[in-house]
């Protein structure tokens, strides 16, 4: 099997959710040995052992001088083992000048693939909720316009919620991110990016009401994926929606 053929087979097994290899041939445990002796390559620097990921995401997020060069460092950030079993990183789509920026949670298996964050069903879906107020990512006019990221970059292994730490390794690029784009409103796209942005979850009880989150008005929406599964969301999806317009036409 050439390198192509077996990439292509572990990609395969990665899609049916297998995330441990095993050998072909069982184990006799009794006849391994009680202790085998760990090779000296192991051995790290105690320094590296010691380097604290948040802090080290502070200051990587800090030497960021725009939105291109955030992306490139933070696809370059070593620390959250997510990004192992990630086909892309994704970073953002829309329009940085966008007044509105949308907060997702993390990538799907659609937009591992494509690299863009919101192009599966719950992506299609968010195109037409925010199309229905005059909202497109694909609009050139800053009052027309969506900015759309996530708080995780790389797709979490079967789409599981992020853990606690990851939430926070990302935070200082996220907290970046949005210094950059610097929307009037922030939408908070389901319980992680308000678990991020707010530090609580309960995305039910929090929609539908206004908050503040990087120093900028945010508004806690169910995520679409809640919605194609919850149909009967969407009357107050559509409620969150108006507060959204009406708010934007308030504000200079």
């Amino acid at each position: 099997m050439d390198y192509h053929a077996a990439r292509a087979a572990l990609e395969w097994q990665m899609e049916l959710g297998a995330d441990e290899p095993i050998g072909d041939l069982p184990v006799n445990r009794y006849e391994v040995a009680a202790e085998v002796p760990k090779p000296a390559a192991v051995v790290e620097p105690v320094a590296a052992a010691e380097a604290d990921p948040v802090e080290v995401a502070r200051q990587a997020a800090a030497a960021a001088t725009g939105l291109e060069s955030l992306a490139e460092i933070q696809s370059a950030y070593e620390h959250c083992e997510i990004r192992k079993g990630a086909r892309n990183f994704v970073f953002a789509d829309g329009n940085p000048e966008a007044r509105v920026m949308i907060l997702g949670e993390a990538p799907g298996r659609d937009e591992d693939r494509e690299g863009r964050p919101f192009v599966g069903r719950a992506g299609q879906l968010l195109d037409r909720m925010f199309s229905a107020i005059g909202l497109a990512r694909t609009a050139h006019h800053a009052d027309e316009a969506l900015y759309i990221t996530n708080v995780m970059p790389w797709r979490p292994p079967q789409n599981r919620d992020p853990e606690p730490d990851e939430i926070a390794m990302m935070l200082p690029f996220v907290t970046r991110h949005v210094e950059f784009v610097n929307p009037d409103i922030l939408v908070l796209m389901g319980n992680t990016p308000c678990a991020a942005a707010l530090g609580k979850r309960g995305i039910l009880r929090l929609r539908g009401h206004w908050t503040e989150a990087f120093g900028r008005p945010a508004m806690p929406m169910t995520h679409p994926a809640y919605l194609l599964r919850n149909p009967a969301a969407k009357r107050e999806a559509w409620a969150d929606l108006l507060e959204i317009k009406a708010r934007l036409k308030g504000m200079p």
